[in-house]
C-alpha cells in the first residue's frame, strides 16, 4: 500500500504530516518513509542518521563527430530541443535531455554513444526495527527530478506500508511520485489560495483516477471554504490540524510533536488508522 502526502504548493505542512505519521504509525507495524521531494528534502531533520548513499545516473548521448553525418535525425526526433543539427556541427544541451533514449534509436549511422550522467543520489536509513527512511536528493543546479523520484520508488520495492512525502505542485515530479499510489493525502490550507491549488491537484487525481482525501492544516476554527469544496467532491476531511504554536516550534526545531507529546500522538495514531481504513476501502 502506497500513501502519498502532498499539497498543491509549499508550505502546507505536507512534511509535518508525513514524518509524524510515519513514526506514529511505525510504532504498530513496519513503515517505510520515501522522501520524493528531492530539491529540498526535509524528512531527514526529523530523522538524523548515517544513510547508506547510491548514486543516481541518466543516459545522455555523446556525439562520435568521425561517425555523424550532420543529417538532422536526432534533431528532429527530440522534441525538448536538447539536440541542434547545423552545417557542421551539433549542439547538445544536456539540462534539457530527457533521457528517453530516442535519438539513439533514430540515428541512421550510430553516432551517438551512451554517457552515463550523474544527476542526485538516494539516501536509506533503518531507523528502527520497524521504521525505514529512503530520501532522494537532486544534484544541485540539476533539472532531473523525476529520474531521482523514480529510482527512490524503485528502492522502495513492494513493502507492505510506503508513505511517499511528494513535492509540492501538480508538474511532472508530482504526478511521477503519485503513479499507482493508493491513496493520496492532500494538505491543504484554509485560505482562498489555499482552495486553489487543492482543487487544481484534486482535478489532476481525478485524470489520474488516483483517490485522494483531504487535511487541513493551521484551522482556526473557519474552515468552511475548504469544508464546502470537499463536500461538494465527495472527499473525507481525515483531519483538522489547528494552528498550534507549540507544534510549529518543534517542527521549526527539528522536534516530531507525536514523539514528545502524548496527545499529538493520539491525533496522529487516529489519523493513521483513517488513512488505512480509508485505503483499504479504495484499493
Amino acid at each position: 500500500m502506497q500513501i502519498v502526502i502532498a499539497s498543491g504548493k509549499g508550505g502546507t505542512g505536507k512534511t509535518t504530516v508525513s514524518s509524524n505519521l510515519g513514526y506514529v504509525l511505525s510504532q504498530e507495524r513496519k513503515v517505510t518513509l520515501a522522501d520524493c521531494d528531492v530539491e529540498e528534502p526535509n524528512l531527514g531533520i526529523f530523522f538524523p542518521c548515517d544513510p547508506d548513499i547510491q548514486d543516481v545516473h541518466v543516459i545522455i548521448p555523446a556525439i562520435n563527430e568521425s561517425q555523424c553525418m550532420h543529417c538532422g535525425a536526432c534533431g528532429e526526433f527530440c522534441r525538448f530541443g536538447a539536440l541542434t543539427v547545423l552545417k557542421d556541427r551539433i549542439l547538445f544541451f544536456p539540462q534539457l535531455c530527457h533521457s528517453c533514449g530516442g535519438c539513439f534509436r533514430v540515428c541512421p549511422h550510430d553516432a551517438l554513444e551512451e554517457n552515463p550522467t550523474y544527476v542526485g543520489e538516494v539516501q536509506t536509513c533503518q531507523l528502527s526495527d520497524s521504521l525505514r527512511l529512503v530520501t532522494g536528493r537532486l544534484k544541485e543546479g540539476d533539472v532531473r527530478t523525476t529520474a531521482v523520484i523514480r529510482k527512490v520508488r524503485e528502492m522502495i520495492g513492494d513493502e507492505p506500508l510506503v508513505l511517499l512525502d511528494s513535492p509540492p505542485g501538480t508538474a511532472c515530479p508530482f504526478i511521477e511520485t503519485v503513479d499507482d499510489a493508493t491513496l493520496c493525502v492532500l494538505v491543504t490550507e484554509p485560505t482562498p489560495f489555499g482552495l486553489h491549488d487543492l482543487s487544481v491537484a484534486i482535478n489532476v487525481l481525478k485524470v489520474l483516477d488516483i483517490p485522494s482525501a483531504v487535511v487541513i492544516n493551521r484551522s482556526e476554527g473557519c474552515d468552511e471554504l475548504i469544508e464546502e469544496y470537499c463536500s461538494s467532491n465527495n472527499l473525507p476531511v481525515l483531519m483538522k490540524i489547528p494552528l498550534d504554536f507549540p507544534l510549529l516550534t518543534a517542527q521549526n526545531n527539528g522536534e516530531l510533536i507525536s514523539r514528545n507529546d502524548p496527545a499529538w500522538f493520539e491525533r496522529f495514531k487516529e489519523l493513521g488508522d483513517k488513512i488505512l481504513e480509508y485505503a483499504g476501502g479504495v484499493s
